[in-house]
């Protein structure tokens, strides 16, 4: 079948879209930005990559009309900027309409268990989201799903975060909310199960695990498995505010995407009985499971997808390509250079550079950098890497995001997502002289730009010069 795979940067359809390949499957994957897309990966002529913009209908006219099925994976939660629930509104109105006139005959959209009459703004918008795919020539399909756990997940990583940072905890009453957790490999199993499915057409299922547990009972659990004590104190005095800022400070998350998922945990996400997992054959992987699963995939290096990377930013609006070209004119600049004697060795570290491994020279330094950042509302250093060895265009990298990484061109090229007053980009490059070239460009904005680079101007001589030092030698 030809199948158009949407949100394919994201989470899901990363683990998803090697599944489609490898049934045979002909997928045509829609993107904001193909600089973004790794194709170059997917050894096959059976992966097709397509730019489109959902919130600009005109753009959707490169969607071919031949497909069969469409998976609608789009959300907008974890956005810095606007109203996340009429950007999906917006989405889906120009999704259905463009389906519509294509040959597709089933749309499978991924949504949120929703049971609760007062619902959070995620859960309102995931349910107005499957209100206008429904009303559509097309069949559709909808799978329902609370907590995803798996290596990279949302949920997952902020869990870690918590229990393995926290030996107490002193955490408000949304942490007794009843939820049923599932394993991502069962995602993927009732997505592509339902695939031409007819049984299924315009039917809607809630997918879950088989443990129906509290949130404190997730974390105590987890804890539990990873070998770790920890006790927790539920007090009924945190607001949702408090409890927002609260995640913010002790997970990767960002404060928006910490507010709405705040806002979520309040409800009760717990599946309604349907026949779906013995209709496809799908065993049900149970919480303990699915965190060991988890954990294999992480201690293997083969964590596929993060959430990290998938987070909503000004520059994956505008498109990572729009910052390949480092400007000139009004910058400043730290170049350094070496002679390395293992141009191998060399790019290794540099593919492997920040997240565990971290900086070669100076770590506290860049753990000090992170925490300010936090403080002034930005993203920190927590949000690490997903993979130790291997990187690509989008991925993010402490508060760095990777503009492009070519091992082939020996070139690493970074974009600062800390707070900055200006813009900052990173670049490591060996050329055929076995020369590394380490550049530090920053673009400041008026004259706080300025004066933040002469202030920095000690403290970047110290570090840079380190790792430079570091990175060349054997």
């Amino acid at each position: 079948m030809k199948i158009l795979l949407t949100g394919v940067t994201g989470y899901i359809a990363k683990r998803l879209l090697p599944v489609l390949l490898q049934n045979g499957h002909q997928v045509v994957c829609c993107v904001r930005d193909k600089n973004r897309f790794d194709i170059i990966k997917y050894a096959t002529e059976n992966v097709s990559v397509i730019e489109a913009d959902f919130l600009r209908r005109d753009s959707l006219q490169t969607i071919p009309d031949d497909i069969d099925i469409a998976f609608y994976l789009i959300h907008s939660m974890s956005t810095q900027k606007g109203d996340f629930e009429s950007m999906e509104q917006v989405c889906a109105n120009n999704f259905r309409e463009r389906i519509q006139n294509t040959h597709a005959r089933q749309v499978i959209y991924l949504s949120g268990i929703v049971n609760e009459k007062e619902l959070s703004k995620h859960l309102s918008s995931r349910k107005n989201v499957e209100s206008i795919l429904s009303e559509s020539a097309f069949a559709l399909t909808t799978l329902k799903a609370g907590i995803i756990v798996g290596s990279g997940s949302a949920s997952f990583e902020i869990i870690r975060d918590l229990v393995e940072k926290l030996p107490v905890m002193v955490t408000p009453r949304w942490l007794e909310t009843k939820c049923q957790p599932i394993a991502i490999r069962n995602v993927i199993e009732f997505l592509v199960g339902v695939i031409g499915n007819a049984d299924t057409y315009n039917k809607s299922y809630d997918i879950g695990g088989p443990d129906i547990v509290s949130y404190k009972q997730m974390l105590l659990r987890f804890a539990e498995i990873r070998g770790l004590k920890r006790r927790i104190f539920i007090i009924p005095v945190m607001t949702p505010k408090i409890s927002s800022y609260w995640l913010y400070f002790v997970t990767a998350t960002s404060f928006s995407l910490a507010k709405n998922l705040v806002n979520s945990m309040k409800v009760e996400v717990i599946c309604s009985p349907n026949n779906l997992a013995s209709m496809l054959g799908i065993s049900q992987i149970d919480y303990d499971s699915s965190i060991r699963l988890a954990f294999g995939k992480i201690e293997q290096n083969q964590v596929v997808s993060s959430w990290k990377d998938a987070q909503t930013s000004d520059l994956l609006q505008k498109g990572i390509s729009q910052f390949i070209e480092i400007p000139v004119n009004g910058c400043f600049k730290d170049v350094r250079t070496s002679e390395v004697k293992n141009s191998q060795t060399t790019l290794n570290k540099i593919w492997s550079i920040g997240g565990k491994t971290g900086w070669y020279y100076g770590n506290w330094l860049w753990k000090l950098r992170g925490f300010i950042d936090k403080l002034a509302g930005g993203v920190g250093m927590r949000r690490g890497r997903k993979n130790g060895i291997e990187i690509a265009a989008g991925d993010t990298l402490d508060f760095w995001r990777v503009i492009y990484a070519n091992r082939d061109e020996k070139r690493l090229l970074l974009y600062a997502e800390m707070k900055l007053p200006g813009e900052a980009w990173l670049e490591f490059k060996i050329d055929e002289k076995n020369i590394l070239t380490q550049t530090a460009t920053f673009r400041p904005l008026g004259l706080p730009g300025r004066l933040y680079w002469y202030a920095a101007l000690p403290v970047h001589g110290y570090i840079f010069n380190g790792i430079i030092r570091n990175l060349s030698s054997l």
